[in-house]
């Protein structure tokens, strides 16, 4: 039924002025139009992101979204956080942390945070 439709990520923040500072200047992703006024959307990739007002920013205490970035992991990471963006440490199992990147066999992940705690990652498997 979904196999061949594109899906949306959600991202509810509190500061839709701080989310486009964050998603636009730091991500790096293009902001589109949106036709409401509470709703940016923004293209990763062949991607989008909605990023909306609610009440309920930052409660989600999980993974809300992931970028495959291959080989440029750790050149992005570095970008990152030149830009301010301070990377989570997490104790996973099979994972070791090496500088603010985890890794385990082949695979390498990056956590950070949005403006509102939103959990996102990057990731080279």
């Amino acid at each position: 039924m979904f196999a061949d439709k594109d899906a949306i990520a959600m991202i509810a923040v509190k500061d839709l002025d701080a989310a486009a500072k964050f998603y636009g200047d730091v991500l790096g992703l293009e902001k589109l139009d949106s036709p409401e006024q509470q709703v940016m959307i923004f293209r990763s990739g062949a991607s989008k992101l909605n990023v909306y007002r609610s009440e309920y920013a930052g409660t989600n205490k999980a993974t809300a979204v992931m970028w495959n970035v291959g080989s440029e992991l750790e050149s992005i990471a570095a970008r990152l956080k030149a830009k301010g963006v301070t990377f989570e440490h997490y104790d996973l199992p099979g994972l070791a942390l090496e500088g603010d990147i985890h890794v385990g066999g082949h695979m390498k992940v990056a956590w950070f945070k949005d403006v509102d705690g939103n959990i996102l990652s990057i990731v080279s498997e």
